[in-house]
């Protein structure tokens, strides 16, 4: 059939498999032309808990190909029923084990709940079978709920705490500039979001891998937060995401306190388009201010130069951390020039100067590119194949 995307809200409900399998042959490429990295430390056997879009993907494809090392992901996603199209993900995963295999580099998947034990289970056994032990472990789940081991579900929010906000923000159907009004998350709604965006499975995972003696010694694993601007604090860094964001990072102080062998590491990425960061409610105005400065400015990167950086020139230099011990991968986007900037068109936005002063396009192209179109190359009028 011809594919055609098909947008409701902040998501794209189809995803063009040829449009995927590009964009992954694409961020590879990129990775490739930066060579791989010289460091006898590189970890040579990776599993990627959340590997199919968006960081968790650009992260496999930078370890795989500028590590050279084997990777074993963890993704939920649908395939085509031979009526709709399989989630872009799949295609994602489907496209990095072929040219994964074409290289010469061991790559598998296992599609379920990585909150489950049931999927916790199958990637030890899998390790035993395959890789005996692996040396990297990076955890970039971004899920919208968690059902844990006694049947509880819970579900996270996008809300502030303490008490509701108002601010600018875009409505992405139109492209206009309106007043967002986000209501105050109840304790109960907190702790939900904790459970599911926090550090506690997180933990479970490296108990898991611990228990199962599928860690190698001095393994390394990494989960991803964001920070940002005080724009954006009262929804994000001081909201309920904040809020699950500050477990992990004391969860990252357990699990390097309960493990010896264990060096866990955040990485604080850039603000990018993602299917989580669309979202979130006054983000993807900052977004499209953001980007406008940073490729003005030529700091632009997206999530594929983010982990080719992370990966290749600050996770294995224990020097390259903050105050916090945090990894700044949003070093450029804070820098003091770009800020400023983005500051004062932050005040003066609106539905008359929006698109002067904002990326409007260039957000939308990352939002397409997430499932597959607008990718050059690609003939979005042929019959593909959606199985």
């Amino acid at each position: 059939m011809v594919v055609e995307p098909r947008v409701k809200d902040y998501i794209c409900t189809t995803a063009h498999p040829t449009g995927c399998a590009q964009n992954v042959k694409n961020q590879i490429a990129y990775v490739k032309s930066k060579g791989v990295v010289k460091n006898d430390n590189a970890p040579k056997k990776v599993l990627v808990i959340g590997a199919s879009t968006g960081y968790g993907l650009a992260s496999r494809i930078a370890v795989a190909f500028g590590y050279g090392a084997d990777t074993l992901g963890v993704m939920f996603e649908k395939e085509s029923n031979g009526r709709r199209t399989a989630t872009a993900g799949f295609y994602n995963t489907r496209a990095f084990e072929e040219e994964a295999h074409a290289a010469g580099l061991y790559a598998k998947s296992i599609n379920g709940d990585a909150f489950s034990q049931e999927i916790k289970d199958q990637v030890i056994d899998t390790i035993k079978a395959d890789l005996g032990k692996v040396d990297m472990v990076v955890y970039s789940l971004a899920a919208p709920r968690r059902t844990t081991a006694d049947g509880t579900k819970y579900t996270s929010v996008l809300k502030t705490v303490g008490q509701e906000y108002s601010n600018k923000t875009l409505v992405l159907k139109d492209n206009t500039v309106t007043e967002a009004h986000i209501s105050a998350a109840n304790e109960d709604e907190i702790n939900a979001t904790i459970k599911v965006m926090g550090g506690e499975d997180w933990i479970d995972w490296m108990q898991a891998l611990s228990d199962a003696g599928v860690l190698a010694d001095d393994v390394i694993t990494v989960a991803y937060s964001y920070i940002g601007p005080k724009i954006t604090f009262p929804i994000y860094a001081e909201g309920s995401i904040g809020q699950a964001k500050k477990d992990l990072y004391k969860s990252a102080d357990i699990i390097n306190e309960k493990f010896p062998n264990i060096k866990a590491k955040i990485a604080i990425n850039k603000a990018l388009v993602t299917q989580s960061s669309a979202a979130i409610p006054i983000v993807p105005l900052y977004i499209t201010l953001l980007y406008k400065v940073m490729k003005e400015k030529g700091l632009h990167e997206g999530c594929i130069e983010q982990m080719q950086r992370l990966f290749m020139d600050k996770i294995l230099d224990d020097t390259q951390v903050d105050d916090n011990g945090f990894i700044r991968m949003d070093d450029w986007e804070m820098r003091d020039d770009v800020q400023s900037v983005v500051a004062e068109h932050w005040d003066t936005v609106n539905n008359d100067n929006v698109k002067d002063i904002a990326d409007i396009d260039g957000y939308w192209e990352d939002f397409y590119n997430m499932f597959g179109f607008r990718i050059d190359g690609v003939d979005y009028s042929a019959d593909v194949d959606i199985m």
